[in-house]
């Protein structure tokens, strides 16, 4: 592919796309912020949860079927990826100009979903690796950075807000995301096989797996619940495992193609200033701004690794994800798990969960940016790790209570959270800006988002891990005190095969639930109480690195480190 300011691609190239006089920078936003709303329904992964890990039972989970934990990761790989990619073409960004990376980000996060469907269909998890996680995740890096240094050259009297606008977009793709990923997974799903009552089916167990004895033959089966059968409009039961459809394939393909086209559209919309513009009639801050450390000096991209704020604003960004990012992947699968007794926890209410975690996060990011041009950047991530710090202490009591009271409690908390964790990548790039200047603050922005990548694997490693111990020490609990002959009726094997039938998905906390003794406690409210106190843990040392923040030395600046760039630090 040339990208030569005279090849066949050049009219995509920053030199091309210059803004004629008089042109009207609020012309710019509307493009970043429709492709962030289309990269941004990565927020919405968790409504995959569920349809991919009964990709072959449908109804109920098989022992074929991917866990919980292998589909969480795909959502980590397209988060890593993200940071690599934006670190890598930090300086090509800055090279080739915004509607030349728009474009490619277009072609790479549409067609990861086009792969990832062919994934799903032929149920080979590594194709949903490589194409959500890991085309997709490229798509994402390059789609999120494409607009944020473009916005503040447009907006350099309002940093924080224009980077709030650049982001914001991002934060919301999951209100738009989440109902629409649900809609099309309900038009293209199709119910398995019904055999019948559980109680009517001669059922059973080998390697703790269920099959049933019909007149063609011994086939293997689910028994769903009736929650589970009633999002498919049938019964409680023995379904055939592979005779029905999740409809997660041709969703995939659906929005692989639609968010193509949206993000080629918004890409040819980008223009960037001519040198030296600046609004009219504004001048800048005077330096000794106390409140922002705005800075009218600049650090060059290759020098800034060399600085300790930015290894700071690093451990800052990094932590503030991790404590959001794993509760993000897994939301609508945590509060079934701790909310599910409740009756007003239905499947739709779960889905508007997911959709107000994206409102919250896209208010949060315009809110938090815009208050930062206000307060400062530094107080307000103080206002993040201090709020947050207590929010997160504040879930395993709510989580405890059990009650609607306990609901709207952690609702509320949560919802304050994930505002201040859309507000932290919205505020980061004007941080830099101040500390650094705005010369390569597109490229240095980029380098910072592997901190992003970094909480991609923490985040939901820390959940996934916390919970499934959680998990097992619950089964294992509850399993003693089952009676041993209730326990051999039910699953169709002793105990001693308790591993086996908990692998094949045969035996879970609900299930055991059903012939445990009467006043049991069922513990799957507290199975995410330790990866909340850690999450608090991490933000408390996220505050600690915010506090050390200070005014670059002069050492590091261009004028220093790069003379030949001092020209173009001028303008």
């Amino acid at each position: 592919m040339s990208t030569s300011g005279t090849g066949a691609l050049a009219f995509l190239r920053k030199e091309n796309i210059v803004a004629p006089d008089g042109y009207n920078r609020w012309r710019v936003p509307p493009a970043s912020i429709a492709i962030h709303l289309c990269i941004g329904s990565v927020y919405a992964w968790s409504v995959f949860n569920t349809p991919l890990t009964r990709d072959l039972g449908v109804v109920a989970s098989s022992a074929n079927d991917w866990s919980l934990s292998s589909v969480v990761w795909i959502f980590s790989v397209a988060i890593v990826c993200l940071g690599l990619a934006a670190a890598f073409a930090g300086k090509w960004l800055e090279k080739v100009g915004p509607r030349f990376v728009g474009v490619v980000a277009a072609f790479l996060w549409g067609g990861g979903f086009i792969v990832g469907s062919i994934g799903i269909s032929t149920h080979q998890l590594w194709l949903l690796y490589l194409g959500y996680g890991v085309l997709g995740g490229f798509g994402l890096g390059l789609g999120y950075v494409s607009p944020v240094s473009t916005l503040i050259r447009w907006f350099p009297d309002r940093r924080g807000m224009a980077t709030g606008l650049a982001i914001m977009g991002f934060g919301g793709g999951a209100m738009i995301g989440a109902p629409l990923i649900s809609a099309l997974l309900e038009t293209f799903q199709r119910a398995p096989e019904y055999l019948g009552a559980e109680n009517m089916v001669a059922l059973v167990t080998e390697e703790g797996r269920r099959f049933a004895e019909t007149a063609a033959g011994k086939v293997e089966v689910v028994i769903a619940s009736a929650n589970q059968a009633a999002s498919f409009g049938g019964e409680a039961g023995v379904y055939v495992v592979g005779t029905g459809e999740t409809g997660a394939a041709s969703t995939f393909l659906t929005l692989g193609i639609a968010y193509f086209i949206v993000m080629m559209f918004a890409s040819f919309q980008y223009r960037v200033p001519k040198e030296g513009w600046k609004p009219e009639g504004w001048q800048p801050k005077p330096e000794a701004s106390s409140k922002g450390m705005v800075s009218k000096n600049h650090v060059h991209i290759d020098q800034v690794l060399k600085t300790p704020q930015f290894w700071l604003l690093w451990i800052v960004l990094c932590f503030n994800v991790t404590a959001g990012i794993g509760v993000i992947g897994v939301a609508k699968t945590m509060i079934n798990e701790i909310f599910g007794n409740l009756a007003i926890v239905t499947a739709g209410f779960a889905g508007t969960y997911v959709l107000m975690i994206s409102v919250f996060n896209m208010v949060g990011r315009f809110f938090w940016a815009s208050t930062s041009d206000y307060i400062g950047r530094k107080n307000t991530y103080h206002c993040f790790f201090v709020i947050g710090t207590l929010l997160y202490l504040s879930i395993p009591f709510w989580a405890g209570m059990g009650n609607t009271t306990a609901l709207i409690g952690f609702y509320i908390a949560t919802m304050i959270i994930f505002t201040m964790y859309g507000g932290g990548f919205a505020t980061i790039p004007a941080y830099l800006a101040d500390l650094f200047g705005t010369l390569h603050v597109g490229g240095i922005h980029g380098r910072l988002l592997t901190a992003w990548s970094t909480a991609g694997v923490l985040g939901p490693f820390a959940i996934t891990y916390l919970r499934n111990m959680s998990v097992e020490n619950a089964i294992a609990d509850l399993a003693a005190k089952v009676d041993p002959a209730a326990f051999a009726s039910k699953f169709g094997a002793p105990m001693a095969d308790l591993q086996k039938l908990v692998e094949a998905k045969t035996v879970t906390v609900a299930r055991l639930l059903e012939i445990a003794p009467a006043g049991t406690v069922d513990p799957t409210s507290t199975l995410y109480n330790t990866t909340m106190y850690a999450m608090a843990g991490l933000l408390v040392l996220a505050f600690i690195a915010n506090l050390l923040v200070k005014p670059v030395r002069e050492k590091h600046h261009v004028e220093n480190t790069h003379p030949e760039l001092e020209p173009a630090r001028a303008s």
